[in-house]
C-alpha cells in the first residue's frame, strides 16, 4: 500500500513544553484559576441543573416536551446544521487564500472576517432587519418575489451565519500562515495535483485547527441570542430557537420550564467540551506517537 503524500513530506510536532515555575508560584496560578472557574461558571451551570430538575424528573420531562419546547430545539438544531457546514467551506476558502496567496485587498479581507466581533449581534440583527424587512430597500423586491427572511427561519439562519463567521477562518488562518507553502511546493513537485495536494497536504496538516472551529461555531450557533432575537419574531414554534424560548418562558414566569430548557443547553454545551477535550487528547497522542517515531530513527554516523 502506498504511502500517503502528507506522511512522506512532514510529521506533527510535539506541543513545546510549558516553562518552570516554583512550587508556590504554581499552586496559587492552579488556585486562583480554579476559584475563578468555580465561581463563575461552575457554580451557575450546577444551579442550572438544580432549579431544572427542583420539581422532580416528571416535570422536567413535561416541560421538555412540550410541543413549542420541542419546536425550538428543532428549529436551533436545523439552523446549526445549515450554518456550520456553510462556515466550515467558507472558512477553509478564506484561510487557504489569505495565507497562501498574496493578492491586494488582503488586509481587507481579513478585517471583515473580524468584524463580528467588533459589532452588537443586536446590531447586526438590526442592520438586516432594516435591510430585509418591508420598510427596508429590499424588502419590497423580496415581497413581490414572494420570499421571506425577516421573522422567518431564513433570517434567523443569516443572523446566524453572521455572527459565527470568523470562528473556522481565524482558527485556520495562523496555522497556515505558519506552515508556509514549502509542503504544497514539494506535494507539486513529486507530481501531486492541486485536488490531492489539499487532501493529503494542506487539509490534514490543518485538522486539528479545523475540527476545533467547527465545535466553536457550532456552540456559538446554538447560543446566540442577539441578533436571532432581533429577526425571529418570537414566534412560539415557528421562529423560536431555544435561547428564546428561554427567555420567553422565563418572563412568563415558568421558571421551571426556563431551567428546563436552559438545561438542555447546557447538556448541548458539556457535549461539546467533551468532544473537543476527546481530540485535545487524540491530539496529543499524535505528537507523542511522532516524538517516539523520529526518537527511534537511527542516525548514520559522520
Amino acid at each position: 500500500m502506498a504511502t500517503p503524500l502528507r506522511s512522506r513530506l512532514s510529521a506533527p510536532r510535539p506541543p513545546p513544553r510549558g516553562t518552570e515555575e516554583s512550587g508556590p508560584a504554581r499552586r496559587l496560578l492552579i488556585g486562583l484559576t480554579v476559584a475563578f472557574l468555580g465561581v463563575f461558571l461552575l457554580l451557575p451551570l450546577v444551579n442550572v441543573f438544580y432549579q431544572a430538575l427542583a420539581r422532580g424528573w416528571t416535570a422536567y420531562l413535561r416541560a421538555l416536551a412540550e410541543p413549542d419546547t420541542r419546536a425550538a430545539v428543532r428549529l436551533t438544531l436545523q439552523v446549526a446544521a445549515i450554518v456550520v457546514p456553510l462556515n466550515t467551506v467558507f472558512g477553509l476558502a478564506a484561510a487557504w487564500a489569505i495565507a497562501k496567496f498574496h493578492f491586494r485587498g488582503k488586509a481587507l479581507l481579513i478585517t471583515l472576517i473580524d468584524l463580528p466581533f467588533s459589532i452588537s449581534p443586536v446590531v447586526a440583527g438590526l442592520i438586516y432587519l432594516l435591510l430585509f424587512g418591508l420598510q427596508g430597500p429590499l424588502g419590497p423586491w423580496l415581497e413581490a418575489l414572494d420570499l421571506r427572511l425577516v421573522f422567518a427561519m431564513p433570517g434567523i439562519v443569516l443572523a446566524t451565519l453572521f455572527v459565527t463567521v470568523p470562528f473556522v477562518a481565524r482558527e485556520l488562518i495562523p496555522l497556515l500562515q505558519a506552515q508556509g507553502t514549502e509542503q504544497e511546493q514539494a506535494a507539486l513537485t513529486l507530481g501531486a495535483s492541486g485536488w490531492r495536494t489539499f487532501w493529503q497536504v494542506t487539509l490534514p496538516s490543518v485538522k486539528w485547527g479545523l475540527i476545533y472551529g467547527i465545535i466553536l461555531c457550532n456552540a456559538r450557533a446554538m447560543g446566540e441570542f442577539g441578533a436571532v432575537a432581533v429577526l425571529s419574531g418570537h414566534i412560539s414554534g415557528l421562529t423560536e430557537t431555544m435561547p428564546l424560548r428561554v427567555e420567553k418562558l422565563y418572563h412568563g414566569y415558568d421558571a421551571a420550564g426556563a431551567f428546563a430548557v436552559a438545561s438542555l443547553l447546557a447538556v448541548l454545551a458539556l457535549l461539546t467540551l467533551v468532544i473537543k477535550s476527546v481530540l485535545e487528547w487524540q491530539q496529543q497522542r499524535a505528537f507523542a506517537r511522532a516524538e517516539r517515531a523520529e526518537s527511534s530513527v537511527p542516525v548514520a554516523p559522520p
